[in-house]
């Protein structure tokens, strides 16, 4: 009889583990809010800019919100956009409020953002390094574990890891390539670190995200061989929209499969991951730390989505 009771007392402890081992395999909604009490850090970068621009945090988001405030038709095209991703329309506000306050200063009209776009249309430029052209030097052999993804997210991503991997710092061939981000070093022709548009989005990004850009919205596919294309794309406002929508469209569906948590309530995070990128790998660190434990680690928002957060009601009063 004890050994009776002794092996139901195992089972109903085997099915407990076993139903915790099922519900962590389901998703975990991440709590609202953030999980920080003060902002994290903000890059020193950040600062420079603003000081250079002779204005203060501050005032760049009551400018980016003022813009959003009172261009209805803007606020329109975002909802619209969002509805064809499956996303908030607030996460990308939030990407748009975030770039504008710590990374650029916002136009007072959209219409300047065509404008701008505009200004770009028909140059003559290339994606390049040391007079090698990008399409060039991923055919090199280190590439060849790239050449199976017919994806475009897969494909920029295996060539960029080849390239943190196999060349990023390193002397190749008797060539000495820069210790920096393949994006920095191919697909920036004007300066580093220059990004644009409403989304300030790179263009290693666009290029990623040109399969499910054209899949919900149906833009032309990107080539890495027009730049001025992939430029036009993530300058014009309405292309940018479809960008920054795919992004955290890509950044939720990440954390999902991969880390088994759904984002997708904490603006925060995913203008976090915006900000960050790499939701992948970001994720999959998550998932590691969080194997075995018996209650989930949430993602924590950085600078950027912690104000995110922290001005979210401000923010949904725009839509």
């Amino acid at each position: 009889m004890k050994i009776g009771i002794r092996i139901g007392a195992f089972l109903l402890a085997a099915a407990f583990v076993l139903s915790s081992a099922a519900a962590w395999s389901a998703d975990f909604k991440v709590p609202p809010g953030n999980r920080n009490a003060e902002q994290p850090p903000i890059p020193g970068a950040s600062y420079k800019r603003t000081k250079e621009g002779r204005t203060t945090f501050d005032d760049k988001y009551d400018k980016v919100r003022d813009l959003l405030k009172t261009d209805r038709a803007l606020i329109s095209k975002i909802q619209a956009t969002a509805s064809r991703y499956g996303i908030d329309p607030i996460h990308i506000v939030g990407a748009i409020v975030g770039e504008h306050t710590y990374n650029v200063d916002a136009y007072d009209r959209l219409q300047n953002y065509y404008i701008k776009a505009a200004s770009y249309a028909g140059n003559s430029f290339r994606f390049a390094y040391d007079g090698q052209s990008v399409d060039e030097f991923v055919s090199k052999p280190e590439f060849s574990e790239c050449t199976s993804k017919t994806e475009s997210y897969a494909l920029w991503t295996c060539r960029e890891r080849v390239w943190d991997s196999e060349f990023r710092g390193k002397t190749v061939g008797g060539k000495t390539y820069p210790n920096n981000r393949f994006s920095a070093v191919f697909f920036q022709p004007f300066y580093a670190g220059q990004t644009f548009g409403l989304g300030q989005i790179n263009p290693l990004t666009a290029l990623k995200l040109t399969d499910l850009v054209h899949q919900k919205s149906g833009y032309e596919r990107l080539d890495e061989n027009r730049a001025s294309d992939v430029y036009k794309a993530i300058m014009d406002p309405d292309q940018s929209l479809a960008y920054i929508a795919a992004a955290v469209r890509k950044s939720i569906d990440d954390y999902r499969s991969i880390a088994d948590m759904d984002i997708s309530g904490n603006p925060g995070i995913t203008a976090t991951l915006y900000n960050l990128g790499n939701s992948a790998s970001r994720a999959a660190a998550l998932a590691a730390k969080n194997r075995g434990r018996s209650s989930p680690e949430w993602p924590e928002e950085n600078y950027y989505g912690w104000l995110i957060n922290e001005k979210l009601a401000d923010l949904k009063s725009l839509l």
